[in-house]
Protein backbone atom coordinates (compact mmCIF):
# COMPACT_ATOMS: atom_id res chain seq x y z
CA UNK A 1 0.00 0.00 0.00
CA UNK A 2 1.66 3.65 -0.71
CA UNK A 3 2.53 5.57 1.97
CA UNK A 4 1.00 9.19 3.22
CA UNK A 5 4.29 9.99 1.62
CA UNK A 6 3.93 8.54 -2.04
CA UNK A 7 0.39 9.52 -2.47
CA UNK A 8 0.94 13.29 -1.37
CA UNK A 9 4.03 13.26 -3.64
CA UNK A 10 2.06 11.86 -6.56
CA UNK A 11 -0.92 14.06 -6.44
CA UNK A 12 -0.85 17.21 -4.99
CA UNK A 13 -0.76 20.34 -6.80
CA UNK A 14 -0.58 22.23 -2.92
CA UNK A 15 2.77 23.73 -2.49
CA UNK A 16 2.37 23.60 1.01
CA UNK A 17 1.26 19.74 0.61
CA UNK A 18 4.11 18.51 2.99
CA UNK A 19 3.22 20.22 5.90
CA UNK A 20 -0.13 17.19 5.90
CA UNK A 21 2.62 15.31 6.64
CA UNK A 22 3.25 16.52 10.02
CA UNK A 23 3.66 14.75 12.85
CA UNK A 24 -0.19 14.27 14.47
CA UNK A 25 -1.77 14.31 11.92
CA UNK A 26 -3.92 11.41 10.65
CA UNK A 27 -4.33 10.39 6.97
CA UNK A 28 -8.08 9.06 5.53
CA UNK A 29 -7.65 6.32 2.97
CA UNK A 30 -10.44 4.67 0.74
CA UNK A 31 -9.90 1.47 -1.15
CA UNK A 32 -11.91 3.07 -3.63
CA UNK A 33 -10.08 5.93 -4.97
CA UNK A 34 -6.07 6.64 -4.77
CA UNK A 35 -5.57 9.34 -2.60
CA UNK A 36 -5.54 10.87 1.21
CA UNK A 37 -6.70 13.33 3.10
CA UNK A 38 -4.75 14.85 5.88
CA UNK A 39 -6.68 15.52 9.39
CA UNK A 40 -5.77 16.20 12.77
CA UNK A 41 -8.97 15.36 15.46
CA UNK A 42 -10.32 19.05 17.23
CA UNK A 43 -13.23 18.32 19.68
CA UNK A 44 -16.00 18.02 17.19
CA UNK A 45 -14.38 18.82 14.46
CA UNK A 46 -11.83 17.42 12.08
CA UNK A 47 -8.93 19.58 10.82
CA UNK A 48 -7.78 19.12 7.62
CA UNK A 49 -4.96 20.84 5.63
CA UNK A 50 -5.36 21.29 1.94
CA UNK A 51 -7.58 19.59 0.18
CA UNK A 52 -8.32 15.46 -0.72
CA UNK A 53 -4.83 14.80 -2.29
CA UNK A 54 -5.90 12.46 -4.88
CA UNK A 55 -5.54 11.65 -8.87
CA UNK A 56 -8.03 13.89 -10.69
CA UNK A 57 -10.68 11.58 -11.00
CA UNK A 58 -10.96 10.58 -7.29
CA UNK A 59 -10.49 13.88 -5.92
CA UNK A 60 -14.49 14.02 -5.46
CA UNK A 61 -14.93 10.61 -4.57
CA UNK A 62 -12.29 11.11 -1.92
CA UNK A 63 -13.51 14.18 -0.39
CA UNK A 64 -16.78 12.73 -0.49
CA UNK A 65 -16.12 9.49 1.63
CA UNK A 66 -14.38 11.89 3.77
CA UNK A 67 -17.19 13.69 4.62
CA UNK A 68 -19.50 10.72 5.14
CA UNK A 69 -16.24 9.82 7.54
CA UNK A 70 -16.35 12.32 9.53
CA UNK A 71 -20.34 12.26 9.64
CA UNK A 72 -20.19 9.08 11.32
CA UNK A 73 -18.59 10.01 14.34
CA UNK A 74 -20.71 13.24 14.06
CA UNK A 75 -18.20 15.48 13.64
CA UNK A 76 -18.03 18.60 11.09
CA UNK A 77 -14.81 19.52 8.61
CA UNK A 78 -13.11 22.39 8.59
CA UNK A 79 -10.32 22.33 5.98
CA UNK A 80 -7.65 24.57 5.60
CA UNK A 81 -4.96 26.03 2.98
CA UNK A 82 -7.24 25.04 -0.09
CA UNK A 83 -6.21 26.02 -3.86
CA UNK A 84 -8.60 27.67 -5.82
CA UNK A 85 -9.57 24.35 -7.49
CA UNK A 86 -10.37 22.96 -4.26
CA UNK A 87 -12.26 25.91 -2.64
CA UNK A 88 -15.05 25.00 -5.64
CA UNK A 89 -14.92 21.55 -4.91
CA UNK A 90 -16.15 22.63 -1.58
CA UNK A 91 -18.64 25.31 -2.27
CA UNK A 92 -19.93 22.59 -4.51
CA UNK A 93 -20.41 20.57 -1.24
CA UNK A 94 -21.90 23.15 0.64
CA UNK A 95 -18.97 24.74 2.74
CA UNK A 96 -18.83 28.01 3.17
CA UNK A 97 -15.63 29.02 2.02
CA UNK A 98 -13.64 31.78 2.08
CA UNK A 99 -10.10 33.36 0.75
CA UNK A 100 -7.52 33.45 3.80
CA UNK A 101 -4.40 34.48 2.37
CA UNK A 102 -2.13 34.00 -0.64
CA UNK A 103 1.25 32.16 -0.94
CA UNK A 104 3.71 33.28 -3.38
CA UNK A 105 6.30 31.49 -5.47
CA UNK A 106 9.54 32.73 -7.70
CA UNK A 107 10.22 30.69 -11.07
CA UNK A 108 13.85 29.94 -10.73
CA UNK A 109 14.60 29.80 -13.99
CA UNK A 110 13.68 33.54 -14.53
CA UNK A 111 15.13 34.29 -11.18
CA UNK A 112 17.90 36.84 -10.76
CA UNK A 113 19.32 39.35 -8.36
CA UNK A 114 20.64 41.99 -10.86
CA UNK A 115 19.39 44.92 -11.42
CA UNK A 116 18.50 48.25 -9.37
CA UNK A 117 15.07 46.37 -7.84
CA UNK A 118 17.67 44.26 -5.93
CA UNK A 119 20.16 46.24 -4.86
CA UNK A 120 18.73 46.70 -0.70
CA UNK A 121 19.03 42.65 -0.87
CA UNK A 122 22.22 42.55 -2.50
CA UNK A 123 23.48 45.07 -0.07
CA UNK A 124 22.17 43.15 2.88
CA UNK A 125 23.50 39.85 1.58
CA UNK A 126 27.28 41.96 1.15
CA UNK A 127 27.05 43.20 4.75
CA UNK A 128 26.33 39.46 6.09
CA UNK A 129 29.26 37.93 4.16
CA UNK A 130 31.65 41.06 5.28
CA UNK A 131 30.26 39.94 9.38
CA UNK A 132 32.01 36.47 8.84
CA UNK A 133 28.60 34.44 8.20
CA UNK A 134 29.48 31.18 6.55
CA UNK A 135 26.68 29.20 5.04
CA UNK A 136 26.16 25.12 4.84
CA UNK A 137 23.93 22.79 4.13
CA UNK A 138 23.60 20.07 7.04
CA UNK A 139 21.67 17.55 8.27
CA UNK A 140 19.20 18.25 10.31
CA UNK A 141 19.30 15.52 12.48
CA UNK A 142 23.34 16.12 12.89
CA UNK A 143 22.39 19.52 14.35
CA UNK A 144 19.45 18.99 15.66
CA UNK A 145 20.74 20.59 19.63
CA UNK A 146 22.28 23.41 18.60
CA UNK A 147 18.84 24.04 16.38
CA UNK A 148 16.74 23.55 18.81
CA UNK A 149 18.15 26.00 20.77
CA UNK A 150 17.74 28.43 18.47
CA UNK A 151 14.17 27.79 18.27
CA UNK A 152 13.65 28.30 22.01
CA UNK A 153 15.36 31.85 21.55
CA UNK A 154 13.70 32.59 19.00
CA UNK A 155 10.14 31.92 20.69
CA UNK A 156 11.24 33.70 23.95
CA UNK A 157 12.12 36.83 21.46
CA UNK A 158 8.63 36.91 20.71
CA UNK A 159 7.34 37.03 24.39
CA UNK A 160 6.34 35.67 27.13
CA UNK A 161 2.72 34.47 26.11
CA UNK A 162 3.65 33.79 22.13
CA UNK A 163 3.49 30.18 21.09
CA UNK A 164 4.59 28.11 18.44
CA UNK A 165 1.77 27.70 15.60
CA UNK A 166 1.25 24.23 15.06
CA UNK A 167 -0.64 22.28 11.99
CA UNK A 168 0.45 25.00 9.43
CA UNK A 169 4.06 25.52 9.76
CA UNK A 170 6.28 22.98 9.11
CA UNK A 171 8.80 20.79 11.34
CA UNK A 172 12.28 20.04 11.34
CA UNK A 173 11.78 16.94 13.27
CA UNK A 174 9.04 15.52 11.84
CA UNK A 175 8.31 11.87 10.31
CA UNK A 176 9.92 12.97 6.61
CA UNK A 177 12.52 14.75 7.75
CA UNK A 178 14.99 12.97 5.51
CA UNK A 179 12.97 14.52 2.48
CA UNK A 180 14.10 18.26 3.94
CA UNK A 181 16.70 20.63 3.39
CA UNK A 182 18.23 22.54 6.17
CA UNK A 183 20.39 25.73 5.78
CA UNK A 184 22.69 26.71 8.48
CA UNK A 185 24.46 29.89 8.67
CA UNK A 186 27.57 30.25 11.69
CA UNK A 187 29.95 32.57 12.62
CA UNK A 188 32.49 31.26 14.52
CA UNK A 189 31.33 27.96 14.08
CA UNK A 190 28.33 29.15 16.06
CA UNK A 191 25.21 28.63 14.00
CA UNK A 192 23.16 32.09 14.31
CA UNK A 193 20.23 31.16 11.71
CA UNK A 194 19.26 28.51 9.30
CA UNK A 195 16.25 27.77 7.03
CA UNK A 196 14.11 24.69 6.78
CA UNK A 197 13.04 23.96 3.29
CA UNK A 198 10.50 21.06 2.38
CA UNK A 199 9.61 19.91 -1.53
CA UNK A 200 6.74 20.82 -3.17
CA UNK A 201 5.05 18.48 -5.37
CA UNK A 202 2.67 19.44 -8.37
CA UNK A 203 2.67 21.77 -11.57
CA UNK A 204 5.02 24.25 -10.05
CA UNK A 205 7.58 21.27 -8.14
CA UNK A 206 10.61 22.66 -6.16
CA UNK A 207 11.21 23.62 -2.40
CA UNK A 208 9.30 25.22 -0.05
CA UNK A 209 11.10 27.87 1.91
CA UNK A 210 9.62 26.47 5.11
CA UNK A 211 11.15 27.31 8.58
CA UNK A 212 13.22 30.23 9.27
CA UNK A 213 15.21 30.78 12.56
CA UNK A 214 17.92 33.21 13.89
CA UNK A 215 19.29 34.21 17.03
CA UNK A 216 18.97 37.58 18.10
CA UNK A 217 22.19 38.78 17.53
CA UNK A 218 22.89 37.37 13.65
CA UNK A 219 24.40 39.85 11.53
CA UNK A 220 21.60 41.41 9.05
CA UNK A 221 21.35 39.89 6.01
CA UNK A 222 22.05 36.59 7.59
CA UNK A 223 18.44 35.19 6.37
CA UNK A 224 18.99 37.16 2.89
CA UNK A 225 22.41 35.08 2.52
CA UNK A 226 21.35 31.80 3.47
CA UNK A 227 18.29 32.00 1.09
CA UNK A 228 20.11 33.93 -1.87
CA UNK A 229 22.69 30.37 -1.44
CA UNK A 230 19.86 28.09 -1.03
CA UNK A 231 18.57 29.21 -4.12
CA UNK A 232 21.58 28.71 -6.17
CA UNK A 233 21.96 25.38 -5.14
CA UNK A 234 18.71 24.39 -6.48
CA UNK A 235 18.96 26.07 -9.24
CA UNK A 236 21.84 24.27 -10.26
CA UNK A 237 20.22 20.94 -9.51
CA UNK A 238 17.17 21.86 -11.80
CA UNK A 239 14.84 22.72 -9.10
CA UNK A 240 11.97 24.82 -10.90
CA UNK A 241 10.40 26.48 -8.03
CA UNK A 242 11.03 28.08 -4.83
CA UNK A 243 7.88 28.78 -2.74
CA UNK A 244 7.32 30.65 0.09
CA UNK A 245 4.58 29.41 1.55
CA UNK A 246 1.19 30.66 2.62
CA UNK A 247 0.27 34.09 4.49
CA UNK A 248 -2.95 34.98 6.10
CA UNK A 249 -5.16 37.86 5.83
CA UNK A 250 -2.48 39.32 2.30
CA UNK A 251 -3.37 39.04 -1.16
CA UNK A 252 -6.96 39.86 -0.68
CA UNK A 253 -9.51 40.23 -3.17
CA UNK A 254 -12.97 40.40 -3.88
CA UNK A 255 -12.63 38.43 -7.09
CA UNK A 256 -10.82 35.56 -5.92
CA UNK A 257 -14.18 35.02 -3.55
CA UNK A 258 -16.77 31.92 -4.75
CA UNK A 259 -20.36 31.71 -4.40
CA UNK A 260 -21.87 31.62 -0.97
CA UNK A 261 -18.56 33.23 0.38
CA UNK A 262 -19.39 34.38 3.89
CA UNK A 263 -19.33 38.68 3.92
CA UNK A 264 -18.38 38.27 7.88
CA UNK A 265 -15.75 36.16 7.54
CA UNK A 266 -14.43 38.42 4.58
CA UNK A 267 -14.86 41.71 6.28
CA UNK A 268 -13.17 40.38 9.45
CA UNK A 269 -9.87 38.83 7.44
CA UNK A 270 -9.40 41.83 5.74
CA UNK A 271 -9.56 43.64 9.56
CA UNK A 272 -6.84 41.35 10.66
CA UNK A 273 -5.14 42.01 7.42
CA UNK A 274 -4.95 45.66 7.79
CA UNK A 275 -4.97 45.70 11.61
CA UNK A 276 -4.16 42.49 12.65
CA UNK A 277 -0.59 42.64 13.03
CA UNK A 278 -0.82 41.61 17.11
CA UNK A 279 -2.59 38.27 15.91
CA UNK A 280 -0.33 37.65 13.67
CA UNK A 281 3.16 39.11 11.82
CA UNK A 282 1.66 39.10 7.91
CA UNK A 283 2.98 42.36 7.25
CA UNK A 284 6.77 41.74 7.85
CA UNK A 285 6.06 37.75 6.28
CA UNK A 286 4.97 39.85 3.37
CA UNK A 287 7.64 41.93 3.04
CA UNK A 288 10.52 39.42 3.48
CA UNK A 289 8.91 37.40 0.75
CA UNK A 290 7.94 40.25 -1.95
CA UNK A 291 11.43 41.51 -1.33
CA UNK A 292 12.43 38.57 -3.55
CA UNK A 293 10.04 39.47 -6.24
CA UNK A 294 7.37 36.43 -6.66
CA UNK A 295 6.63 35.36 -10.52
CA UNK A 296 2.92 33.75 -9.22
CA UNK A 297 0.99 34.39 -6.16
CA UNK A 298 -1.71 31.94 -5.17
CA UNK A 299 -5.02 32.52 -3.36
CA UNK A 300 -6.09 30.06 -0.55
CA UNK A 301 -9.03 29.60 1.27
CA UNK A 302 -10.39 28.12 4.44
CA UNK A 303 -13.82 26.01 4.31
CA UNK A 304 -15.92 25.67 7.09
CA UNK A 305 -18.89 22.38 6.59
CA UNK A 306 -22.52 23.78 7.82
CA UNK A 307 -21.44 27.34 7.84
CA UNK A 308 -19.46 29.38 10.40
CA UNK A 309 -19.60 29.07 14.51
CA UNK A 310 -18.11 29.96 17.43
CA UNK A 311 -17.12 26.86 17.93
CA UNK A 312 -15.70 26.13 14.49
CA UNK A 313 -13.37 29.34 14.86
CA UNK A 314 -12.44 28.99 18.51
CA UNK A 315 -11.27 25.05 17.87
CA UNK A 316 -9.01 26.24 14.68
CA UNK A 317 -7.39 28.78 16.71
CA UNK A 318 -6.94 26.16 19.38
CA UNK A 319 -5.44 23.51 17.42
CA UNK A 320 -3.19 25.79 16.07
CA UNK A 321 -2.06 27.03 18.97
CA UNK A 322 -3.11 30.38 18.33
CA UNK A 323 -5.10 30.69 21.09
Amino acid sequence: MPSAFDLVSAHSDNPSAFLALNSGNEFFLDERHDGVCAFRPAGRHLLQLGGPFAADGDRAGLLDAFLDRAATGRRRVIAVQLQAADAQLYASRGFTVNQMGASYAVDLARFTLRGSPFVRLRNKISRARRAGVEVAEVASSAASDELGLIDREWLRGKGKHTKELRFLVGERDGPEQKHQRVFTGTVDGRIVGYICYSPAFGSRPGWLHDLSRRRADAPPGTMELLNSTAIERMTAEGAEWLHFGFTPFVGLDPAHEVPGASGMVARVVRFLGERGERVYPAAAQLEYKEKWAPHVVLPEYIAFQGGVRPGALWRLGRATNAL
